[in-house]
């Protein structure tokens, strides 16, 4: 059996034994890189470490114990209250604000786990007030985010649109930004039928009322009426704070997390028992799991079994259904890795049958784009991890399924669909 089989069926065990037995399939992906890494691959420590996703650390950590101070200090009931103001008190499009305003940042620049990072400790402060479903508000941030991911000035955009101007492609901006959003929105909308978006409360009164009848019902007091209603020093401070993070990842292209991180850290210097509450509050057990399971991920790509699944399906003599193994390939490895990263490799396998003209350029590099990048509300991808990491007063475990869940539904439905609907046409 060849070491990248052998990586592959350890990664199947990896998950089995996580979802069979209660241990953090982080600390089992741990021990998977050492094993695989030392004994198959003849790694190191030191370039077993390498695969380590020591920014990803630093995004998960600054930002929730960011959010966990605003939480501390009452920012984030200040905010909800705001944004009711703002729609008019009407709940029920709290959930698609959020996905134009994650739309929004990344269309204009924001890398989508940094829009992300912004939006999500709200949104989903703002859901587990209102008792919105959690994986329906993490949904629209994260779609939302990935809608706006491809216009021609974003990131992501950028990125792919370089890409094909390198390997002399045929390209169309306008299709691969459109077919990104339209995508986006339509399983933001079927998401939001299907977890209760039609039954949210019209108004926010109407959910404050139920909200205090339960309180009352289980002996639970609430702050004063007009205590989350109030500008304190403190809030006052950490708004300044969440508005700097905006303007040092948008405008300076600052890291999101090590932004956050020092932000947190200062308004710490000025309110220690804040401070201290909040550290406590970072989701520890969700960042050994991300992070182990992305050294693991890290350890397969440095032993070439990436390339190897991606290399074995170009070979395929019949160009349509590699195309859509290849759109396969790039939401499984995506919902592990990097999207970017993914793209960058998986676009240039495709150049040998996309040369030979069966096979539309436009069309495959727009179902490789939405492939590799819908799939990102899984919990091991960095914007599935932040939503997981975010969510304030939910049951972590049980959440965690229902984005690893969610994500492999998107992973099985979204590659045909687009290939469907861009490849086989022959786009481009």
């Amino acid at each position: 059996m060849s070491d990248e089989l052998i990586s592959i069926l350890v990664l199947v065990v990896v998950f089995v034994i996580a979802t069979t037995r209660s241990i953090n399939m982080g600390a089992l992906s741990f021990a998977a890189a050492f094993g695989v890494g030392e004994l198959v691959a003849d790694f190191s420590a030191d370039h077993i470490f390498a695969g380590f996703p020591g920014d990803l650390f630093v995004v998960l950590v600054g930002v929730t114990y960011l959010f966990a101070l605003a939480r501390a200090n009452g920012t984030t009931d200040w905010l909800v209250h705001a944004s009711i103001r703002l729609v008019g008190g009407r709940v029920a499009l709290i959930p698609w604000v959020m996905f134009a305003i994650s739309g929004a940042l990344t269309a204009i620049g924001a890398v989508s786990p940094a829009a992300v990072a912004i939006v999500a400790p709200l949104a989903l402060s703002f859901a587990a007030r209102y008792q919105i479903s959690p994986l329906l508000m993490g949904a629209m941030v994260v779609h939302g985010s990935q809608g706006g991911g491809f216009s021609p000035i974003s990131i992501y955009g950028s990125i792919v649109n370089g890409i094909v101007d390198r390997e002399k492609l045929p390209g169309n901006e306008i299709t691969l930004f459109l077919t990104s959003l339209v995508v986006n929105l339509i399983i933001a909308a079927v998401v939001f039928v299907v977890c209760g978006g039609l039954k949210l409360p019209r108004t926010a009164v109407a959910a404050d009322e139920k909200r205090e009848d339960e309180k009352r019902e289980d002996g639970s007091e609430g702050a004063p009426a007009d205590a989350e209603g109030r500008l304190t020093p403190a809030r006052i401070a950490t708004l300044a704070a969440l508005v700097a993070l905006v303007v040092a990842v948008l405008a300076f292209d600052l890291d999101a997390g090590l932004t956050a991180i020092s932000l947190a850290v200062a308004l710490s210097v000025f309110w220690p028992d804040h401070g201290k509450k909040a550290v406590n509050e970072v989701t520890w057990p969700t960042v050994l799991l991300i992070c182990g399971v992305l050294t693991y991920v890290g350890v397969l790509d440095e032993m070439g079994t990436i390339d190897y699944a991606g290399k074995a399906v170009s070979d395929i003599g019949i160009p349509l259904l590699a195309a859509l193994l290849l759109c396969y390939i790039g939401a499984i490895v995506s919902a592990f890795a990097s999207s970017v990263g993914i793209m960058g490799a998986l676009i240039p396998l495709a150049v040998p049958f996309l040369a030979q003209g069966d096979i539309g350029a436009v069309g495959m590099i727009a179902a490789l784009a939405v492939s590799a990048t819908v799939v990102d509300v899984s919990p091991f991808s960095t914007n599935g991890a932040l939503v997981l990491a975010n969510a304030p007063d939910v049951d972590r475990d049980r959440f965690f399924r229902q984005l690893m869940i969610y994500g492999g539904i998107m992973v099985v439905a979204v590659p045909p669909v687009v290939w469907l609907a861009m490849v086989v046409p022959g786009l481009g």
